[in-house]
């Protein structure tokens, strides 16, 4: 008996993987939810975890987020449902949101649809959410980062797993959820949002085939293991950073102790003292400024950082507190994840 097509294979085994973890680790059959938008991506991992969850004793289902950013796009989100309902998948909820804040469309529909998706499963207990992005994605994601001038963590891309959200296909092409589609005789929505150039995701995708076109076919793989290569020294460092601060106290930190590292720690240790004391979102000039609190001391005042903290050096110590209410500035936090136009969940 002949076996699946060779695209629907590699999908079944991508999922097979992250569900069968899951399962050994569980006491008791897992729910899963596929977070799906209704394009090829999304609808490829439904199609993918309705074929393996049975046979591995793990209940799958799946959360369709509407943005409701475009005219139609209940229907779309309806559409969606229906299709992981034909596929086996229960339960199946459709959540609709509103898309506001944020630093852009894009930063404001990725904090809106998380948010979602966490509520939800928080509802229905899922033990994980599991997120349709693929090596194309990820080949994307190292690429802005690269524009951006970001350090190891942001070249790292997006990791396979953050805390209740999995990401089975990141070895998995586009090109092969689209197969699996075919396969299946899914009808994949196109999100017009995907072709728009004002959003930089769009922009980095064009790139990529032509630099495709310039250098020769693999770049989105050479990319995508440029990110599991930046990933895995990026953890060591941060694993350093998390042993050289040792005990300290939460919001301080000697001078001595952290001038003593070399900068690639250092601004680890930065990172995690002002998460600590309740810091986000550290752009490249917060860290220089609390860089310098060290390596440049010249009695400055005190560095204010994102999420209502400050940061003032005192008897050779640096004191890291949250502001009063009154003088905070607004939140620039973002979710960890970078990933990002309004739909990346294909």
């Amino acid at each position: 008996m002949p076996g699946p097509p060779p695209a629907v294979a590699a999908v079944r085994v991508a999922v097979r993987r992250v569900l069968a973890e899951l399962a050994a680790d569980a006491g008791a059959p897992p729910l899963v939810l596929v977070a799906c938008s209704g394009g090829a991506d999304s609808l490829a991992l439904a199609a993918g975890v309705a074929f393996e969850a049975p046979r591995l004793g793990v209940r799958a289902g799946a959360v369709v987020v509407d943005h409701r950013l475009q005219a139609g796009s209940g229907e779309v989100a309806q559409t969606a449902a229906e299709q992981c309902r034909s596929l086996g998948l229960d339960p199946v909820v459709v959540v609709p949101v509103s898309v506001r804040g944020g630093s852009g469309p894009e930063d404001a529909a990725r904090r809106a649809r998380y948010t979602a998706l966490d509520d939800a499963a928080t509802e229905l207990e899922a033990d994980a959410v599991l997120l349709g992005h693929t090596l194309d994605d990820q080949a994307e994601q190292v690429l802005l980062g690269l524009a951006r001038g970001s350090g190891t963590r942001s070249l790292s891309g997006m990791p396979p797993r953050r805390g209740r959200f999995l990401r089975p296909l990141l070895e998995v092409t586009r090109a092969q959820t689209e197969a699996t589609c075919a396969a299946y005789e899914l009808t994949p929505w196109s999100d017009p949002h995907n072709a728009d150039e004002r959003f930089a995701r769009v922009r980095a995708r064009r790139a990529l085939a032509s630099l495709d076109s310039a250098l020769g076919p693999g770049i989105d793989a050479a990319l995508a293991r440029t990110a599991e290569l930046a990933r895995d020294d990026a953890d060591a460092l941060d694993l350093l950073a998390e042993r050289a601060l040792g005990s300290a106290a939460r919001g301080e930190v000697a001078v001595d102790l952290v001038a003593a590292q070399p900068p690639a720690i250092r601004r680890r240790m930065w990172r995690l003292l002002a998460a600590r004391a309740g810091a986000r979102s550290l752009a490249r000039t917060h860290l220089a400024a609390l860089d310098a609190l060290v390596t440049a001391w010249r009695g400055q005042g005190p560095v204010d950082l994102p999420g209502g903290v400050t940061a003032a050096r005192s008897g050779g110590r640096v004191l890291l507190d949250p502001r009063p209410p009154h003088e905070a500035s607004p939140e620039g936090d973002v979710p960890d994840d970078p990933a990002g136009d309004v739909g990346l969940l294909r």
